[in-house]
């Protein structure tokens, strides 16, 4: 792309500004989180999904009438797939009784009000059934491995560069992983196994990204020795910039065409992988740079007040 040959955009700038835009998008999902909670998909949460097609047009309202005389209680219903299909989701949670049985009961219960309520003729495309503690389970197991991933790339960049570098990654990671949740929330996704896979490869993109830029920053110390770090790393975003837009984006047109048709079962992480996609570019040319500057710049001041002292 030549419009980035020899570019000398000024980042550095606006990293205050970025860390500003930053700050306020994860302060609104945290909000969002506090009023109206987490909302966990069914991997987590525990209980029953069925998806059913009617053979002609029944709209959410009736199926929902149905399923009030059947089975009371907070169910979800709402259209699946394309309209002209005539499929609806019908999700129902866990009840506090014997966990194989209550789940079980939940699927009968659900075709059973269906069919008493004469909605026409219709077939069950598919039934998805998680207990309360293999949900809880795999919630552990989630931020376990989201955990583990973070501080395995704060160990490995705070080895192979400096600390301030190490912390710079992680704040950009962090930032992806929020910015991600904010907008999944805000969209109306829950949070599933999909989309704890999708975070996960965030993860790694956005590391990925930010150790190519810390790479040419450690080449160009060596060689620019008198300019501030400031300067050297804005040079450095600059030389990588072209690399860093071209994976970002055919990596964007990639999951794109996942989301437009990869159907339901994929939507929620192509939507995920969408948005990090987006954030990690971001983060890595405002966010990582910046917090490197700042710490890394403030490492220099004190290694200097001390020689001074």
């Amino acid at each position: 792309m030549a419009i980035f040959d020899n570019a000398n955009y000024d980042f550095i700038k606006w990293r205050w500004h970025a860390i500003a835009l930053s700050t306020l998008i994860v302060l609104a999902g945290v909000g969002y989180t506090a009023t109206s909670g987490i909302p966990l998909g069914i991997d987590f949460s525990g209980g029953t999904i069925v998806v059913v097609k009617f053979e002609q047009a029944t709209s959410v309202d009736q199926v929902r009438a149905a399923l009030a005389a059947g089975m009371p209680g907070e169910n979800v219903i709402q259209s699946y797939g394309d309209e002209a299909n005539h499929e609806i989701l019908i999700r129902v949670s866990q009840v506090t009784v014997e966990e194989g049985a209550a789940l079980e009961q939940n699927a009968r219960a659900i075709v059973d009000s269906i069919t008493k309520a004469s909605l026409g003729k219709f077939e069950v495309r598919s039934q998805e059934i998680v207990g309360p503690v293999i949900g809880a389970d795999l919630q552990r197991k989630g931020i376990y491995a989201t955990l583990a991933s973070i501080f395995g790339i704060t160990i490995y960049i705070g080895l192979r560069f400096r600390f301030a570098f190490a912390l710079g990654a992680i704040a950009a990671t962090l930032h992806d992983v929020l910015v991600t949740l904010a907008f999944l929330f805000f969209f109306g996704y829950d949070l599933s196994l999909n989309v704890v896979a999708a975070i996960l490869a965030i993860t790694g993109y956005s590391v990925n990204d930010t150790i190519v830029i810390f790479d040419r920053v450690r080449e160009n110390l060596k060689t620019k020795r008198r300019d501030s770090l400031d300067a050297v790393v804005n040079a450095s975003v600059n030389q990588t910039l072209s690399r860093t837009i071209i994976t970002a984006g055919t990596t964007f047109l990639a999951v794109l065409s996942l989301f437009l048709f990869g159907g339901e079962v994929l939507e929620g992480f192509a939507f995920t992988m969408l948005v990090g996609i987006i954030s990690g570019t971001y983060s890595t040319i405002f966010i990582a740079a910046a917090i490197a500057t700042i710490l890394g710049g403030k490492q220099a001041a004190g290694r200097q007040g001390s020689r001074k002292a």
